[in-house]
């Protein structure tokens, strides 16, 4: 079952999407894992090739809530994106994880962010500040916000925004106070005070943000004193696993890495009952 709701934080009206458990899966009493998708730059919950409407329904029958909602200025949302910046997704993904919070049938020990792209930047910095996260997987996961939303834009886009006090982006009114709150992230910097579960995929394909920066992840993930950090690098898959295989791989292994640390948890209680 799939509800469609709206979701209120600071004047903005967030359109979301919740999926229903419609599987087994991993149970701590009657509660369930619950899912929440940030979608990445100019997104929205629907994702390319309805990426994240087929994750949600794999998840969800895998037994796990899953909450897709729209950044403000996205898809379906009110708002003005290209006025909000970074600062502002980060308090918007908190007000989803609110929203699952106070879920009764939500296990507060598995509540994950599921981040793309800069999705995945913003998912790192809401996890660093809400100590309610405690897994992150992260899609194609931007590491220099400012920098490589710029590159993505272009150069001279950039500048017309500082000259002209906006421009254009595929449809999108990005303003220099847009720019100016990615500036003020440095998502390496805050990686290792995340002290949950990560898994990082990739695809070797990507033509937007490098493969070469989920090793860099991983490797700055491992100097945490806790918390593992997974990765899985997908061959020839694009920035948006644009083909059904590379669609179905990072699926699969998102579903199989929360299964497997659902099963880690069990065997835990169990044994230390």
């Amino acid at each position: 079952m799939e509800k469609q709701l709206v979701l209120r934080h600071e004047g903005l009206e967030l359109t979301a999407s919740l999926h229903y458990p419609t599987g087994g899966g991993q149970d701590t009493g009657d509660k369930k894992q619950a899912v929440i998708i940030c979608h990445g730059f100019v997104g929205s919950k629907v994702g390319v090739d309805r990426l994240f409407v087929k994750t949600a329904r794999a998840l969800a029958a895998q037994g796990s809530y899953v909450l897709r909602f729209d950044y403000g200025g996205c898809g379906e949302s009110s708002g003005d994106y290209g006025s909000l910046g970074f600062d502002s997704m980060i308090d918007q993904t908190r007000t989803a994880i609110d929203y699952i919070a106070d879920m009764d049938a939500v296990d507060p020990s598995r509540i994950t962010l599921l981040g793309h792209s800069l999705g995945g930047a913003v998912a790192i910095a809401a996890a660093v500040r809400d100590k309610r996260v405690k897994r992150l997987v992260l899609w194609s996961p931007v590491a220099y916000p400012f920098n490589d939303i710029v590159r993505i834009v272009g150069r001279s886009s950039y500048d017309e925004a500082v000259k002209k006090g906006s421009t254009d982006y595929a449809g999108y009114t990005l303003k220099p106070v847009f720019f100016d709150s990615l500036l003020q992230h440095q998502p390496f910097q805050a990686a290792p005070k995340f002290g949950g579960e990560v898994l990082l995929v990739h695809g070797t394909s990507d033509e937007l943000i490098p493969v070469d920066y989920s090793f860099l992840y991983q490797k700055v993930f491992w100097t945490r004193s806790e918390g593992l950090c997974d990765k899985e690098i997908l061959f020839q898959a694009n920035h948006t696993y644009s083909s059904r295989q590379h669609q179905e791989e990072a699926i699969r292994v998102t579903a199989d890495w929360l299964q497997g640390l659902d099963r880690q948890h069990q065997d835990w209680f169990h044994w230390s009952i």
